[in-house]
């Protein structure tokens, strides 16, 4: 659990404010050596952060002891000469991807951000964005048109230049922020370490139903754990947390991976890693890596958009029937069975429009696929996944929109082939020591990888229709056994 400490020029600088035991000034958090050996958010509001100012180096040794620190000296580095024309290609797109409406005011129009909040409700998304780009404090950024894409400065702001108004939407963004400065505990026995879960309620297909996320709640809480369930929304709070716990379906170019991304920069446990999700989520990669490793999975080939190879050539190769996929897709989705020249055509011209490089495998029926459940290089979890009634995968993704998934049996561990489970932590093992799902066939007796999940289902009533809760704590307490150790991957 992480106690909170603002760091500040002078102590006066906190008058408008309520009182509170959090606050210090820069000198004396430099001064102070006991502080190594505390478990600290550090909030660094010192108003000159230049290199080799006090206000930096509050920064730089909060890193080397190992504090979490807002703003990070590598932020601090990125202001630079290049980070308005940097910022400025960032909040463009992300101004055309989330609709912001013109101002009605006369440009120039300024931006300030709080903890990535801002007082324009309008906008608060967009100052969540830059926020998650450049985490300071606070911010101003200041455009030359009503449509909020031509960035004309970008600066942080100190606690001396705040008007009223501006106190008060920082008090409330600091609050928000870090809720300990502000309220007692909400027992005598303070929780052990604050794990963040990431999910998304509107997610159809999300890694858990919402009975799974609560049960990892509750159980998190008989073990001392304060658990908390956010989504991207709550992205600027996360380094209140001790470790982030991702339950939403994850891909590299989205907020999954970018949380991800941060939290292991800021040394918190996360599962799964940036690293998983980028070799778990490309099946260009799994293939390539378990080509190299001759782990058994069906015959493949990659087709690149600049020069397809024709349906003829493959065919040779694979039979009449194969399966064309994009590299990262998930729960079927991006992934066609071809039967012929035609399908072919039809198919890849669709998903060229998708990845520039498809994958063509053989097509391998079977009744069923396996799916073991790898943590920390151990098997914790084992079902069988049919295919959907009349369809050749395991979820049908109908023209409506809608999914239907095919029947499932929970299998225990020990009734499981041991070849299949050996296969399972073979081919784990290439990727790292998160939580996956692997995905396994049984041809001729013999098994073959399908594919790699991070990320994988842990959905109450089905994963953990033999064990029950105990699934639920034997997750958690590898977080915590990884808290405790200081182990990160």
């Amino acid at each position: 659990m992480n106690t909170t400490l603002i760091v500040l020029d002078t102590l006066s600088d906190w008058k408008p404010y309520y009182d509170t035991d959090s606050i210090i000034t820069a000198d004396a958090y430099l001064y102070n050596q006991a502080l190594s050996s505390s478990k600290l958010l550090v909030i660094n509001l010192c108003g000159d952060l230049s290199y080799n100012s006090e206000g930096y180096y509050c920064s730089l040794l909060a890193q080397a002891r190992k504090h979490k620190i807002i703003p990070s000296v590598e932020a601090i580095n990125a202001l630079d000469c290049d980070r308005t024309l940097k910022l400025q290609g960032l909040v463009k797109k992300s101004c055309q991807n989330l609709s912001i409406n013109p101002m009605m005011d006369n440009p120039p129009y300024e931006l300030d951000i709080f903890f990535g909040d801002c007082q324009n409700q309008g906008l608060r998304r967009l100052a969540k964005f830059i926020f998650d780009q450049f985490p300071f404090p606070m911010l101003k950024v200041t455009f030359r048109d009503a449509a909020l894409t031509q960035v004309d400065h970008f600066r942080t702001i100190s606690l001396g230049e705040l008007n009223e108004n501006q106190q008060t939407l920082f008090a409330n963004a600091i609050d928000r922020f870090s809720r300990k400065i502000w309220r007692y505990p909400r027992s005598k026995k303070p929780s052990r370490y604050d794990l963040a879960i990431l999910y998304d309620p509107e997610e159809k297909l999300g890694p858990s139903n919402t009975s799974a996320l609560n049960l990892f709640v509750s159980e998190a809480k008989k073990m001392n754990i304060n658990a908390e369930l956010i989504t991207a929304d709550d992205s600027a709070r996360l380094m209140e947390f001790d470790a982030l716990f991702i339950r939403q379906t994850t891909a590299v170019h989205h907020i999954t991976y970018q949380l991800a991304r941060k939290a292991h920069l800021a040394d918190m446990v996360v599962i799964d890693d940036p690293a998983s999700i980028i070799r778990c989520t490309n099946k260009v990669y799994l293939k390539e890596l378990l080509d190299r490793e001759q782990i058994p999975c069906p015959r493949s080939k990659l087709i690149f958009k600049k020069n397809p190879a024709p349906y003829r050539q493959l065919s040779e190769c694979f039979g009449s029937t194969m399966v064309v996929k994009i590299p990262d897709g998930s729960f079927s989705v991006g992934v066609a069975k071809v039967t012929s020249e035609e399908e072919y055509g039809q198919v890849t011209s669709d998903l060229f429009q998708r990845s520039s490089i498809l994958l063509v495998q053989e097509y391998v029926p079977t009744e069923f696929d396996w799916r073991i459940g790898v943590l920390g290089g151990e098997c914790i979890y084992s079902c069988k996944y049919f295919m959907a009634k009349g369809h050749w995968q395991i979820i049908q993704h109908r023209k409506t929109g809608n999914a239907r998934g095919g029947n499932w049996e929970t299998v225990p561990l020990g009734s499981v082939p041991s070849r299949v489970r050996r296969l399972a932590l073979k081919a784990t093992a290439l990727i790292g020591k998160g939580l996956y799902g692997v995905d396994i066939k049984v041809v001729n007796d013999q098994p073959i990888i399908i594919e790699i999940n991070d990320n994988p289902s842990i959905e109450h009533g089905v994963e953990d229709k033999i064990m029950g809760n105990e699934l639920y704590r034997i997750i958690l307490r590898e977080i915590v056994n990884r808290l405790n150790t200081g182990q990160r991957l």
